[in-house]
C-alpha cells in the first residue's frame, strides 16, 4: 500500500486491502476487471476514489447494497475498511467469481449476488452505493426499489453530473448534495435522500 493511503484506514484494514489490490492485479491478467492501462493506478485511480465513500456513510448504518459491484469498487473496498456488510450485486459471472475469491481472501463483510440489478430480490437497504454504472435517472429507477425509507444512495459520478442531474429531475424529486474531488473536477460523488417520482 503507498503510504499516502495508510493514514486513510484503520491499520487492521491495511493488509486487506494489499491482499485485495494484489488479487486484483493477478486475476486482472485473464478476466477484465480494471483496464490494462490502470493496472499500474490500481491504488490511486480506484481504491482511494473507493475510499472517498467512508466519511459520506451515516452513522450506525446496519448495511449497504452496491450495485454493478464488478472488480469491488466502491462496495467491497468500502466493506472492508468499514465494516458494514455489504450485499455485492455483479451480474457477470466471471466477475462475481473474483469477488467471491476476494472476500474468502480477505474476509470481507460481503454476500455476493449474481444476477441482473432488474432480477434482484433483497430487503431494501438503508445504503446504496454504485460507481461507473449507470446514468443517474436509472440509478435512481434502481435506488427507488431498492433503498429504506431515510435511507441514502451514494453515487459516484463524471463530467457530465450536470446533465444527468438536469435530466433525471424530469423524472424525480429527490435532495442531493455533491462532494467533488479535491482535485479532479470531473468525479464527484452524489449523496441522495428523499427519493420519490416526480
Amino acid at each position: 500500500m503507498p503510504g499516502a493511503f495508510v493514514d486513510l484506514v484503520p491499520r487492521e484494514t491495511v493488509e486487506p486491502l494489499e491482499q485485495f489490490a494484489a488479487l486484483l492485479q493477478k486475476w486482472t491478467r485473464s478476466i477484465n476487471l480494471v483496464s490494462q492501462g490502470d493496472r499500474d493506478v490500481i491504488w490511486s485511480r480506484h481504491i482511494l476514489d473507493s475510499l472517498r465513500f467512508l466519511p459520506l456513510i451515516p452513522a450506525g448504518v446496519s448495511r449497504g447494497l452496491d450495485l454493478g459491484s464488478g472488480a469491488g469498487f466502491p462496495g467491497l473496498v468500502v466493506a472492508l475498511a468499514s465494516g458494514v456488510p455489504f450485499d455485492l450485486v455483479e451480474a457477470d459471472q466471471r466477475k462475481a467469481a473474483f469477488l467471491r475469491e476476494a472476500q474468502r481472501v480477505t474476509g470481507a463483510p460481503v454476500q455476493v449476488h449474481c444476477t441482473r440489478i432488474e432480477e434482484l430480490s433483497l430487503p431494501r437497504a438503508p445504503l446504496i452505493t454504485a460507481r461507473a454504472l449507470a446514468p443517474l435517472a436509472v440509478l435512481l429507477s434502481y435506488a427507488h426499489r431498492l433503498l429504506d425509507r431515510g435511507g441514502m444512495a451514494l453515487l459516484a459520478k463524471g463530467a457530465r453530473v450536470e446533465d444527468e442531474i438536469a435530466n433525471a429531475e424530469k423524472h424525480w424529486r429527490m435532495n442531493i448534495r455533491r462532494f467533488d474531488h479535491p482535485s479532479d473536477s470531473s468525479s464527484t460523488i452524489l449523496a441522495v435522500t428523499d427519493l420519490s417520482h416526480a
